[in-house]
């Protein structure tokens, strides 16, 4: 028993043993079709019925497999499917909002693309079944879509596998034949077919996306009422379709009919009345064809000069291609192409009929048609005839058109369980074929022609010998016409002659069999997307149905395509697509390099949308004729409607920077990939306007970067400046930083993002003081400060700018300031010098130097304005004390606090050490007592907390933004003092209005007691450009400790809080 047992164990493990060597050998393949009813029906052929059926992560996509033999290898065959396209192209952070950027920005926006959030689950079934499968074959549609939907299968795969081996099946019909020979026949995807679809998908995103933000934006403000609630798209095939409708409606509208003249014979006998046409056919000058009318009534009898007798053929339909099936669907079913191209997919699929996407219209001659019609044999209404086809064997009518890929439209199988419009389309297929396969109809065509007073008449009769393919083919109709037996020379008097008038009559409307033709005839779209772009221009109401079935243009697309025209632009005309689709032709053959048409057909309709936006009002005044008078644009709208361009790349993340426009008024410098980059430079408050210049700098590398025009306010700059400039934000133009206060921190090293722009070099160092430790921002060299400063770490760094580029590397030096030192307790300077400057902060930004220049400068531009806006009034300090007998501005109406020393000496401009306080650098500020420069507010005119332009500045050092309390409580209404930037950036600023006011008079400024001297060396608690926090400017009123008592938010009253407030 025991013996017996163990026999037993041992034949289970080497049966195990076997089996698993059997297993490895067997290759596993993944099948992949393009959608869960082809592959089932694939799996159906291709197992002849066996196989078995698992769930995938998707529901809608099952997994089949079977045992095959594929590659002369014995396969487990897995069949599983995707959903169409399993990507598509969006972009990339803020750029998907639709107030995120100017939308022209879109055409260079960064894309990318990546699966669809609802197709997750198909992902996730293909890479688990890719991992544990060696070869990877794709079953999806031979068309154009079908292979770039491979691609996205094979990309998919392979990143979980990279040893996939990858085939491409090609096929026409769900056959066992034509999938055994497809089997048979495995050849690699074409990749050429798979990116021109990809061209195209990129620049239909970017001009659909450009053209829809900008059109419903603006129509929406500009004719609220009307199109409040309508999304007014854009689409490079969208637009010329819809530009056909418009233009056919205008033929029909501004149709003017003109009166025509002609003769007409009547000759009535037994068998029956005939009406003989005059040659000359109709006049439209009634005395001539009076004349020729005449002539004939004085000498009425007619004689037969000729009569020719001839055969006349009818054509059997050609085979059945995409664009004939829709065209044919619409005219004689009145079924719509969408609805026709859903139902022959079904039939596809159920493997009733051929691939229904083909532009060929000839049968191959390997194609053997016989089964195909012998199938059909058993059916009550046509079998007979499909009988009498195989008599004479099929004898297709073959066109011209091929696209190497499929075969025309033909069924595959017979079925009668079809019911409805599936049934129809499915019977209109079958006897298309049939009659494509039966010969042409057969008649005798007679001819009789007379004369008139040499006046020719003639009239055409029609017998009909064989109908042929009209047995089967009802949507063709040939009538016959009876005429008299004439004789050659034979006479006879005419019934009557008549002259008779009629007018011209315009062309009807468009149908939708009528539009799918023009479409085919100009290259718009192709045979797969035809219905979907008619469907497109009916669902946004562009156009919409008359009651016989024919296209009519709503309000809204005749302005849109009278506005562009008015333009000089003809978006709806089709030769811009037509060229962009000729060219996608040549991608497919790989006569073209898919980047090159990109490239340009991107930048052709950027230059066509940025005119477009320029010329906007046009396209107002073409909507306003339909829909009332277009409300105007104001200044801020009509300027945030101007195409944005970006100035450069941003050296951290690479996306555009652009020129915005602030919340709370001026201008700025942003990343358009904000939120994740928050690069920006923020103009200062002296830019009236900033603009775009198609200049390139030739210094900042890497470029390219434009450069800015700048228009600066009255009085805001310095003297002899002029009001506007052109500059350059890349970091090689010094003027900017130095003169004008701009910040460009930007480009530093961002250590999440890196940088872009180019190489860093930090410097750094020490400064002991006597003083207390600071960080005041960084200073100009040419301005007196010398190139170091100090951080509240006691280290000090100089920026060194190169054009274009970040300073890096350090470099150390000990060595003394050049300005010497100054006063008993400046103490020694130890720092790092540069080549250059660090950029200042603009709210930090140098104060004007010496008034006298300004004063002989005679500039009425450049004149001293106070902070509101007027001229400021020049007045002399009278008061006994160490200022007695200086000149200041301040404001003539009192109503700012703006203050400024007007220095009436030159020499006692900045330029060396000062008093008996501690100069500092090669031009260190006069300190001490008897300090005090021409940059200085001295005693009086500002707030400890403002900077030198009179503007009350947060802790880091921008300006201030005034708010007023909303909330209900002791305060409301009240107003203060807050940071500018969002909330979640804030600083923590925060200070009263009325407060604020009460410490006007103190100086933060350079010079007097608090500049760079004896108590405040360059260091110390009151250096300009530090960050300070609250309790540090409550205690730096003119060297005061004194702090401020703890008052309470309910009551108001000093010495204790809100929390133990008696009135709580």
């Amino acid at each position: 028993m025991f013996l017996f047992h163990t026999r037993s164990l041992l034949g289970k493990k080497f049966c195990n043993v076997h089996l698993t060597i059997m297993a490895r050998r067997v290759t596993r393949v993944l099948n992949v079709a393009e959608k869960n009813d082809a592959a089932k029906s694939l799996a159906d052929v291709m197992s002849g019925g066996h196989f078995s059926r698992r769930e995938g992560y998707s529901r809608f996509n099952k997994i089949y497999e079977w045992d095959f033999n594929l590659l002369n290898q014995n396969c487990k065959m897995v069949m599983t499917s995707v959903s169409g396209h399993l990507s598509n192209y969006d972009f990339v952070g803020t750029y998907k909002k639709w107030h995120g950027c100017d939308p022209v920005m879109l055409f260079d926006a960064p894309i990318e693309k990546k699966v669809m959030p609802d197709f997750q689950d198909i992902k996730r079934t293909l890479e688990r079944e890719a991992r544990q499968c060696k070869i990877l074959v794709i079953w999806t549609d031979g068309d154009r879509e079908g292979e770039n939907i491979g691609y996205e299968i094979i990309d998919t795969c392979l990143e979980v596998n990279h040893r996939l081996e990858v085939y491409r099946a090609r096929f026409s019909e769900i056959t066992p034949r034509s999938i055994a020979n497809t089997c048979r026949n495995l050849g690699p995807p074409n990749r050429n077919v798979s990116e021109a679809v990809d061209v195209r998908q990129e620049l239909d995103l970017r001009t659909g996306a450009a053209f829809t933000r900008f059109q419903t934006l603006r129509l929406k403000k500009v004719f609220p009422e009307v199109l409040a609630d309508s999304l007014i798209s854009f689409g490079s095939c969208q637009f010329p379709t819809l530009g056909f409708v418009v233009d056919r409606y205008k033929q029909v509208k501004n149709f003017i009919p003109e009166t025509f003249y002609k003769i007409k014979v009547t000759h009535t006998t037994d068998d029956g009345s005939v009406d003989f046409n005059w040659k000359r056919h109709r006049l439209f000058d009634h005395t001539a064809c009076l004349v020729f009318y005449q002539i004939c009534m004085e000498n009425p009898l007619a004689t037969v000069i000729e009569i020719k007798t001839k055969p006349k053929s009818k054509w059997r339909p050609l085979p059945m291609d995409t664009v004939e099936m829709e065209k044919l669907a619409s005219r004689k079913l009145r079924i719509t192409a969408k609805e026709t191209m859903k139902i022959a997919e079904k039939l596809y699929t159920q493997g009733y009929i051929s691939y229904p996407r083909t532009e060929t219209n000839m049968f191959p001659k390997e194609l053997d048609l016989r089964p195909l019609v012998e199938h059909q044999t058993v059916d009550p209404n046509w079998g007979a005839f499909a009988a009498g086809i195989l008599q004479h064997g099929p004898n297709p009518r073959q066109g011209r058109k091929t696209d190497n890929a499929h075969p025309p439209i033909h069924p595959i199988k017979y079925t009668n369980g079809l019911s409805g419009n599936d049934g129809r389309v499915y019977e209109l297929i079958v006897r298309h074929f049939l009659a494509c396969c039966s010969q042409d109809a057969q008649g005798s065509e007679t001819s009789v022609e007379i004369d008139i007073a040499e006046e020719r008449f003639s009239i055409q009769g029609l017998m009909i010998i064989a109908r042929n393919y009209l047995d089967v083919y009802p949507y063709d109709k040939w009538y016959a016409k009876v005429i008299p037996v004439y004789q050659q020379g034979e006479q006879f008097q005419p019934t009557a002659i008549e002259m008779v008038d009629g007018e011209t009559s315009p062309p009807p409307l468009l149908t939708e069999a009528d539009l799918i033709s023009l479409m085919d005839k100009h290259g718009i779209g192709t045979d797969a997307t035809h219905a979907d772009h008619i469907d497109t221009i009916k669902s946004r109401n562009y156009v919409g149905l008359t009651s016989d079935s024919r296209l009519v243009p709503g309000e809204l697309g005749i302005g849109l395509v009278d506005g562009y025209n008015n333009m000089g632009y003809e978006l709806a005309k089709p030769d811009l697509r037509a060229a962009f689709e000729s060219e996608l032709v040549e991608v497919c053959e790989g006569r073209k390099d898919k980047d090159t048409v990109r490239r340009e057909q991107v930048e052709k309709y950027k230059r066509v949308f940025i005119e477009a936006v320029q010329k906007a009002t046009r396209l107002d005044e073409a909507l306003s004729e339909y829909f009332g008078t277009a409300q105007a644009y104001t200044a801020d709208e009509t300027q945030q409607s101007h195409v944005s361009l970006p100035v450069r790349s941003c050296p951290r993340c690479g996306n555009p920077m652009v020129i915005k426009t602030k919340k709370d008024g001026g201008f700025m410098m942003s990343c358009t990939g904000y939120p994740d980059c928050k690069a920006a430079v923020w103009f200062p408050p002296s830019v009236e306007h900033a603009s775009l210049e198609n200049i390139t700098c030739t210094e900042c590398q890497p470029g390219p970067i434009q450069k800015v025009k700048f228009k600066f306010k009255r009085g805001s700059v310095p003297p002899g400046f002029p009001n506007e400039y052109i500059g350059c934000l890349g970091g090689c133009d010094s003027t900017l930083t130095q003169e004008l206060g701009f910040n460009l921190s930007y480009l530093r090293n961002d250590t999440s993002t890196g940088n872009r722009s180019g190489a860093t070099q930090r410097n750094s160092g020490q400064t002991r003081q006597q003083g207390g430790r600071g960080r005041p921002g960084p200073v100009s060299q040419d301005s007196g400060y010398g190139s170091s400063y100090t951080n509240s770490n006691s280290t000090n760094s100089t920026v060194s700018r190169t054009p274009g580029f970040l300073p890096t590397g350090r470099q150390r030096t000990n060595q003394r300031g050049p300005g010497g030192s100054g006063g008993s307790s400046g103490g020694s300077h130890t720092g790092w010098n540069g080549s250059e400057p660090a950029t200042p902060s603009w709210n930090n930004r140098q104060p004007l130097g010496s008034v006298t220049s300004m004063l002989n400068s005679g500039s009425a531009d450049n004149a001293i304005v106070c902070n509101c806006g007027n001229d400021a009034r020049i007045l002399t300090v009278r008061k006994d004390g160490p200022n007695c007998g200086r000149q200041f501005y301040k404001c003539a109406g009192g109503g700012c606090d703006f203050f400024l020393w007007a220095e009436s000496d030159a020499d006692s401009a900045p330029s060396g050490g000062g008093g008996d306080g501690g100069g500092f650098g090669g031009g260190g500020f006069g300190g001490g007592s008897s300090g005090g420069t021409g940059w200085t507010n001295g005693n009086e005119g500002q707030r400890p907390n403002s900077n030198v332009w009179g503007e009350v500045v947060c802790k880091c050092n921008q300006a201030a933004v005034k708010r007023t309390v909303q909330k209900e409580g002791q305060n409301k209404g009240r107003e203060f003092w807050t940071c500018p930037k969002p909330r979640e950036s804030q600083c923590g600023f925060f200070e009263w209005v009325d407060d604020a006011g009460s410490s006007a008079g103190t100086s933060t400024g350079y010079g007097g007691n608090s500049g760079f001297g004896r108590n405040a060396s360059f260091g110390g608690n009151t250096n300009r450009g530090q960050k300070k926090n609250w309790q540090d400017r409550q205690n730096e009123n003119m060297g005061n400790p004194k702090k401020r008592k703890i008052t309470c938010s309910i009551c108001h009253q000093e010495g204790h809080t809100k929390r133990s407030c008696p009135q709580r």
